[in-house]
């Protein structure tokens, strides 16, 4: 590997031709495959991939990936690639009806979560996650599965008519305004291509009315073995699962005669195919720019080139992205957002596209559809700096380096994901290791000029497609075609000058602080933990762990937040989250992006209603670079005008428009029907942004971190404690002290007693009826409530997935939600939602409560009980190898005294379903109901 490249002749090659030039002159070597996957393929056709793999422990992962979608649909088809992922959850020769579904719950694999499957225009992948392969007979059912998607399903017309509902339920749940305009995007943009009506959710007259021999034709012609994946990662023995894939699988018959699997061609367009719309739930102004180029044909994926155009590709993005995030920062910035991007030119996968995307402002769309045209062009006039390349460079490979730390800390899914993508679309597999040896290898010797010679063949002078979605509202004019064909000609005729990129070798501090000293130091068994008090009072918790290697997480918190700031300052305390667009220190926002540049490290501050936190992340050798931050975040916060002017311009232009999102006025409902229009539950409009004053602002943040004495902080990961002990002392105990003793104020937040209902008509471009319900009561909090709320709430995902979905066809799904409280009160709430058609509404409601009741009175049924307790204590097992569940559960016992993890097993295995049924017995007995119904009428 050392002497595939030479530096010199890469170097001297790139400056004299252009990128492609010298790759294709290079004639690459083959990109290595990961010599720890075994890759096989059947007589019949079947591809497999199989891994051994150990994160987590005595778990797999079971994929099957096809090469078929929306895109292989006849007209009278549309739709039903997407119906066929579906009814492969409801019968095949070996799991007839929902047994499929049945027995994977009985072993803890959560349909939803850990068993689930997305159809797109060119691949179908399924997929059955964190398998428990220590359960007798786990792994041989769950290949059969696999096996039956393959090539036995069903497909009973019962179970077809019944699903039918399902699935027009779930367009009416994603019709949105987003959803309408890439509908019209997609005849526009892809005219007379196979692309123009391909849309995975397909036609509704298609999905209610099409026969069942007619799903079953595409099933028996496009569901074949040539065109199939098989990926299985985890805890498991290669050989064995080989062995037993060879023995399920080869009785597929090959299908030698089969139909042609294409790729359909995208054509080029000389003129600019412009796309303007408008629609009436749409809250913002969006433009996406796409500079369509030539996707880099599959079987030349495997060379090393392909390698390092992805690496350059990254890097122009990025690069181009700070620049625009740098625009933003300005008192009057011409857009909301913006940024860019090198990927499939929207569903296409034999197409590229350079795509831009802006959100503008009202009053300025021509300017902000300007503004990233002309910086895309001056990109392409004059590339980009050498220090900026430099950034970009050692923050990619920080990234790169940070992956190959953790590569004995890997988990299934990311190998998974590889696998798929290898099988679908032939991207390489390299493995970490020999990625991190090749780039590390190629990148220090790719100049910036080879970068900006690439960036013309991404951004050329034909091939443009823009596509303008808007509100349709009163005095809202969007651009005409004319006038953005204008904008184009225009940007390509302006005289440019090149990027000026201000840059200082500041560091980001100048001399440390004068420290402080540890004053104690002790070991905590509760957690396992090293507990140090520094001399200002700070304490500090360690937790030490080897669940990932190049990770520490960081918590600091304190009690008292917002709650102790007046109601009438409201306004003020939503505004908090500004301070950061300032920056710290001596650099802005951008200049500390800049400088932090190549460094695994990052803090942020958070001021909510009880505490103020400051959280952060780093990896172990950049752990001085966290301490700084934080130290800065205390101290140092810096004010910057035109930054905050921004923000506000940023957020009033943001918020012009939102009640035109139907889900606003159903949140604001219920936002008023919970809390009664309490002040601090108020959501922010635009005509309140210019009440924000930003000395208050300051000033309040001020307030909350001048004291660090009361401050806990927790740090978890791979720590090495005495090498952290003098930072920590040096840092943390330099921070300011004035030994304040708080606590949170009460400020009457409390939740409306009794029942209330408030069903509401709203007119909404597709009829639908939203509904919410939340039942809440005083209950005692300790853990065991905490687990008999959460399997209360999952019990009912189960019995509603069966009772509303499967049987009534009535919705997409009901989501149930428990949380329980400590403060103020001692209280639990759990919480109903879901969508349906307004015919169905009254039905559907009258099903929730009375299964709700059902359980309240007789309990769950002993089957759902142990599918929720085999979920909870499979999540348990994977939780406690995970950093954040430690740091969660650590700040949960400083905060409310409850331990998460001691006897959460026992606890688990004690709770019997006369335990659930009293526990929502006693939480409906106390008569706190509150319901909301947004509906929007069917149209006549």
């Amino acid at each position: 590997m050392k002497h595939l490249f030479r530096g010199f002749w890469i170097v001297a090659i790139l400056l004299c031709c252009s990128f492609q030039q010298v790759l294709a002159q290079m004639q690459m070597p083959p990109i290595p495959v990961d010599k720890n996957v075994r890759i096989g393929k059947l007589d019949n056709g079947l591809t497999y991939y199989i891994r051994k793999n150990s994160l987590p422990a005595n778990r797999a992962d079971f994929y099957i990936a096809q090469k078929v979608g929306s895109i292989q649909e006849e007209a009278d088809q549309r739709g039903l690639a997407h119906f066929l992922e579906h009814m492969c959850f409801n019968g095949t020769t070996h799991f007839p009806g929902d047994a499929l579904k049945q027995y994977l719950e009985r072993i803890g694999v959560k349909f939803g979560e850990n068993l689930n499957a997305y159809t797109s225009v060119d691949e179908t992948v399924y997929n059955i996650s964190n398998v428990p392969v220590t359960t007798p007979g786990a792994i041989d059912s769950c290949l059969l599965i696999l096996h039956d998607w393959s090539n036995d399903l069903t497909l009973d017309p019962v179970e077809i008519d019944k699903e039918r509902g399902v699935i027009n339920e779930e367009w009416r749940s994603r019709m949105s305004a987003m959803m309408r305009f890439q509908e019209k995007m997609l005849p526009v943009m892809f005219e007379g291509t196979k692309y123009a009506n391909c849309f995975p959710i397909g036609t509704m007259d298609v999905v209610m009315n099409f026969k069942p021999q007619t799903l079953r034709d595409y099933y028996e012609k496009w569901y074949r073995p040539d065109l199939q994946g098989i990926v299985v990662v985890g805890d498991i023995d290669v050989d064995a699962i080989e062995a037993q894939i060879k023995k399920i699988f080869s009785d597929i018959p090959a299908q030698p005669n089969a139909a042609k699997r294409e790729y359909f061609p995208v054509n080029d367009n000389k003129e600019p195919i412009i796309l303007i719309a408008q629609d009436k739930e749409q809250p913002n102004i969006q433009a996406i720019i796409f500079n369509k180029h030539d996707a880099t044909p599959d079987d030349q994926k495997g060379t090393m080139d392909y390698l390092i155009q992805n690496y350059a590709t990254t890097l122009i993005s990025n690069m181009l992205n700070a620049r625009l995030n740098e625009l933003m920062q300005v008192a009057n910035p011409p857009y909301i957002y913006a940024g860019t991007y090198d990927d499939d030119f929207f569903v296409a996968k034999t197409k590229d596209a350079f795509t831009g995307m802006v959100v503008c402002k009202e009053d300025a769309v021509e300017n902000g559809i300007t503004t990233l045209l002309r910086e895309i062009e001056r990109a392409r006039q004059f590339g980009f700096t050498e220090t900026e390349y430099n950034r970009a460079r050692a923050e990619y490979l920080r990234q790169l380096e940070s992956a190959f730390n953790e590569r004995d800390k890997r988990k299934n899914e990311e190998y998974v994901n590889e696998y798929v993508r290898h099988f679908l679309d032939n991207e390489p597999i390299p493995g970490i290791e020999s990625e991190y040896a090749i780039i590390n290898q190629i990148a220090p010797n790719i100049p910036v000029a080879a970068l900006n010679q690439m960036m013309p063949a991404l951004v050329t002078d034909n091939n443009q497609v823009v596509a303008i979605l808007g509100p349709e509202k009163e005095g809202l004019k969007l651009p005409t075609e004319d006038a953005i064909k204008k904008i184009l000609a225009d940007v390509k005729a302006e005289k440019l000058t090149a990027y000026v990129d201000k840059v200082s070798d500041e560091p980001l501090m100048a001399e440390a602080p004068k420290g402080g000293k540890i004053v104690s130091e002790k070991t905590d068994d509760i957690f396992g933990t090293t507990m140090l008090t520094l001399s200002n009072g700070v304490k500090v918790i360690i937790k030490k762990t080897d669940f990932k290697a190049d990770e520490i997480r960081m918590k600091g918190v304190s009690l008292g937040g917002s709650s102790l700031f007046p109601d009438s300052e409201i306004i003020n305390i939503n505004g908090l989250d500004a301070v950061s667009v300032g920056g710290l220190g001596n650099f802005s926002a951008v200049d500390l992006e800049k400088v932090l540049a190549g460094k695994k490290a990052s803090v942020s501050y958070g001021i909510g209603d009880k505490t103020e936190t400051v959280t952060g992340s780093c990896s172990p050798k950049d752990f001085e670079t966290m301490m700084q931050l934080t130290y800065l975040t205390f101290t140092a916060p810096r004010r910057d005008d035109d930054a905050f002017a921004s923000y506000k311009n940023r957020s009033k232009a943001s918020l012009q428009n939102a009640e035109m999102n139907p889900r606003v006025a159903f949140s604001d409902s219920i936002q008023s029907g919970i809390y009664m229009n309490h002040p601090r539950r108020m959501r922010m409009k635009a005509d309140m942004i210019d009440q924000m004053n930003y000395d208050k602002i300051l000033s309040m943040y001020q307030d909350r971190y001048k004291d660090a004495s009361d401050f806990t902080f927790i740090f978890v990961g791979n720590v090495n404690v005495e090498e952290m002990k003098p930072v920590i002392a040096e840092y943390l105990g330099a921070l300011p002290s004035i030994n304040r003793r708080e606590a949170f104020k009460d400020n009457k937040v409390n939740l409306r007693q009794g029942a209330f209902k408030n069903d509401f008509i709203r007119k909404q471009e597709t009829p639908k009826a939203s509904n919410f319900v939340l039942i809440s009561g005083a209950c005692k909090y300790d853990l065991r409530n905490d687990i008999l709320l959460n399997m209360t709430s999952q019990i009912l995902d189960l019995v509603y997935t069966n009772k509303v979905r499967e049987d009534e066809g009535g919705t997409y799904g009901v989501y149930t939600f428990g949380q329980l409280s400590k403060y103020p009160k001692e209280q639990a709430m759990l919480q109903i939602i879901f969508e349906t058609s307004p015919a169905k509404r009254e039905k559907l409601m009258q099903i929730i409560f009375a299964e709700l009741n059902n359980v309240a009175q007789t309990g769950s049924t002993e089957s759902d009980l142990n599918k929720v307790k085999e979920f909870m204590l499979k999540k348990h097992a994977e939780d406690l190898k995970e950093n954040d569940y430690w740091m969660n559960s650590i700040d949960e016992y400083l905060f409310t005294g409850m331990n998460p993890i001691k006897d959460y097993t026992e606890i688990i295995n004690s709770i019997t379903v006369k335990d659930i049924q009293k526990f929502i017995d006693d939480l409906l007995k106390q008569k706190n109901e509150i319901e909301v119904s947004m509906v929007s009428p069917d149209k006549e």
